[in-house]
């Protein structure tokens, strides 16, 4: 399993590139994960300008075939004004429809206190829900006295970290361990409809 961890900051201190390679490595605990992180501040990626995913090159090319090979996903983000990056929302705006649909994701949230604990349920699973994507239930939130000098020192949060890594691969393995047909009814549209194709962009 290509298990793709997406840091959604582009602070170079950022603890949530901190919490994501620790969920990534709990999850390699098993031989049949191959993880790898994709960290947005060392990417050059454009601004999505309603191209076909086709049309881009160079960096933005890299990272969204990186999205298309992955069969599993660890999403993380910190909470900017309570929700998530722009750069994160970005990288989704740039990525097809159909690279990540009925895919397995977890989700990774940071914050400063726990006023944004519920962006979790508000602002990211609906995001992953919309490409189709089977998220695991729970999440991992971690905010700064989690952290001591940059690292996650908190032992409930650590645990969480190795739960949800366990959990992303028992999920994937559930749904077929590979299997990426749609998780929910996918809607067709006719020609003359009045209603664009679905990979077409506005």
């Amino acid at each position: 399993m290509r298990l793709l961890g997406i840091n959604g900051s582009l602070t170079p201190s950022s603890r949530t590139r901190e919490v994501v390679r620790l969920v990534l490595d709990q999850a390699a605990t098993d031989p049949a994960v191959e993880p790898e992180l994709l960290d947005l501040g060392a990417y050059d990626i454009a601004f999505c300008d309603g191209r076909d995913p086709d049309g881009y090159t160079g960096d933005t090319r890299a990272v969204i075939d990186k999205i298309a090979a992955a069969d599993a996903y660890v999403v993380g983000t910190p909470s900017y004004r309570g929700s998530y990056t722009g750069a994160l929302k970005n990288l989704f705006d740039l990525v097809p429809n159909e690279a990540p649909r009925g895919k397995v994701a977890g989700i990774v949230l940071t914050a400063g206190s726990d006023h944004h604990f519920l962006a979790i349920e508000h602002q990211l699973r609906p995001l992953l829900s919309f490409f189709q994507m089977q998220t695991v239930p729970g999440a991992v939130y971690a905010q700064n006295i989690h952290f001591t000098d940059g690292e996650l020192t908190d032992p409930a949060i650590r645990e969480s970290c190795r739960r949800l890594g366990a959990e992303i691969v028992r999920l994937w393995r559930a749904a077929g361990a590979g299997d990426t047909g749609p998780a929910y009814p996918v809607i067709t549209r006719k020609p003359g409809d009045g209603v664009r194709p679905t990979s077409a962009r506005n």
